[in-house]
């Protein structure tokens, strides 16, 4: 695709707004495999796992990723959960062993588009992890060394701003807190289902609603692709139409210019997201666009 990064790019990004938890205790695997989707016992000190913390429906109440960091764990989230994240996982801590601190402004992580760990003057902790569809690295260190990071990271990488991130995220689609990841939504309708979800890891909060959905293979809705048939540009939140009847069939999310032309993500509902569909966005009293719904990535 015209404008998508490829895998010989070399891209850096600054992820330190991120929100950080330092997870500890003695009952830390037992307490977080009952919170999150995926397998705790799958993160190590080189490589992180991605996951979802559910309220009891099984909708989001956030998305993480988690790596160890010897008897500890190490959450990351976007910064927007920064006040809720911490509380919501400690509202869970009964008679448990585990203690919950927020480090956010101790620790900076960067993230490198490569396989293989860069070379730092400093010292860091790199661990292997998929934050845009693509392997990736992020680098732990310091908040004080930012900027020694900073310098040695360009000259072996290009740096990607959030502008960058965005149109790469959504290229990739990959799904994002307040954008496609709400308290709305369940993770198996944002393509979450492989990256996140451990069907075999035992009991977690709205396991049961996950469980049912792959059991019917039903979802209401799904996060899809959306190209804009003549270049006209996609708002987030516009709603879509679909067929003779022009019935709501969903919204745009996320929506970006990638190379020659105006793409988006949005939640298409059933009957209306089997691909190759052609839907409207808009209303006819402020203009419509035609648009064509496809598969993830584009």
């Amino acid at each position: 695709m015209t404008g998508q990064t490829s895998a010989a790019d070399r891209l850096f990004f600054d992820l330190s707004t991120r929100v950080k938890l330092r997870v500890t205790g003695a009952d830390r695997i037992r307490f977080l495999n009952g919170q999150i989707t995926n397998d705790i016992r799958k993160a190590s000190e080189t490589s992180a796992v991605e996951a979802c913390v559910l309220n009891p429906k099984g909708k989001m109440e956030a998305h993480i990723f988690v790596h160890a960091d010897g008897d500890t764990f190490l959450v990351d989230a976007d910064s927007a959960l920064g006040p809720s994240l911490q509380a919501r996982l400690e509202r869970y801590i009964i008679a448990d062993d585990v203690q919950i601190e927020d480090v956010t402004g101790r620790i900076a992580i960067f993230h490198t588009i490569s396989p293989e760990a860069p070379n730092l003057p400093v010292s860091n902790r790199s661990v292997s992890v998929d934050r845009f569809g693509i392997a990736g690295i992020d680098i732990w260190t310091d908040v004080s060394q930012s900027d020694q990071v900073v310098a040695a990271l360009a000259k072996q990488f290009r740096a990607c701003d959030p502008q960058c991130a965005e149109r790469l995220r959504i290229e990739r689609g990959i799904p994002r807190w307040g954008r496609e990841l709400t308290p709305e939504i369940i993770p198996v309708e944002a393509n979450l289902e492989h990256r996140c979800i451990d069907y075999e890891k035992g009991c977690y909060i709205g396991q049961e609603t996950i469980s049912r959905m792959k059991m019917s293979g039903q979802r209401n809705k799904r996060l899809c692709g959306l190209i804009s048939a003549d270049g006209s540009k996609l708002i987030p939140e516009t709603r879509l139409l679909g067929g003779p009847e022009r019935k709501d069939a969903g919204w745009i999310t996320s929506a970006t210019r990638s190379g020659d032309r105006e793409i988006a993500l949005g939640y298409v509902k059933r009957g209306f997201n089997s691909g190759q569909e052609h839907l409207e966005a808009g209303s006819g009293e402020t203009g419509s666009v035609a648009i064509r719904v496809v598969e993830l990535p584009f």
